[in-house]
């Protein structure tokens, strides 16, 4: 069975969250290959993906809690895949630079023929808007606890027999996303651009 879903808005963990793999600027700033280990978090703000489609195997989603580190709670729909490839992906991280203002570091890969690769990812969002999404094989309503085709990140605490989703497989074209935190065991980052300029420049 596959499901279709256009237009997806996550104000309150509705069906068809989905991870774009894009979330990665913080860790490329201290890489210097297209491949690496990455495990990290945004702390006190959020960030913009965006990708012009995605597919993968082994999706999941549920819903906690992430803690800034000054302490803000932010409830959070996260979305796990096993194994993502993302076209044409877009990340904008702001700045704010004492003295010298808001600045934008950028990072794009996947758009040059080769996408963008991700094993074990999940990203924790607040917002997602699609042109569409299809999920095959779809599980709704699936304790957290019991889930076999997607994962629950091990660094998140959750309730076992809470609400959750699954999918065999997803795809999703026009992604758009507001996220605050990622991690994953392997990015591989094909035609990877990343850079740093004076101003907002959002990915949308």
């Amino acid at each position: 069975m596959s499901q279709r879903i256009g237009k997806t808005h996550w104000k309150r963990f509705a069906i068809g969250v989905v991870p774009t793999v894009a979330a990665t600027a913080a860790v490329a700033v201290s890489m210097a290959q297209g491949a690496l280990a990455a495990s990290f978090s945004i702390s006190g703000s959020d960030f913009k993906v965006s990708a012009a489609s995605l597919s993968g195997t082994g999706f999941g989603n549920y819903a906690t809690v992430d803690v800034t580190k000054n302490g803000k709670h932010v409830p959070v729909a996260v979305s796990s895949i096993k194994n993502a490839k993302v076209v044409d992906m877009c990340q904008s991280v702001p700045v704010d630079i004492p003295v010298l203002g808001t600045y934008t570091m950028t990072l794009k890969a996947g758009g040059e023929g080769t996408p963008v690769r991700a094993k074990d990812l999940y990203l924790d969002m607040t917002d997602l808007q699609a042109k569409s999404g299809t999920f095959t094989n779809i599980d709704i309503g699936v304790a957290t606890g019991s889930m076999t085709k997607g994962q629950v990140n091990p660094k998140d605490h959750v309730d076992p027999n809470g609400y959750a989703q699954e999918a065999d497989t997803v795809k999703i074209i026009d992604a758009r996303q507001t996220v605050w935190a990622s991690t994953a065991g392997t990015f591989e980052l094909a035609g990877l651009h990343m850079g740093i300029s004076a101003g907002r420049h959002d990915c949308f």
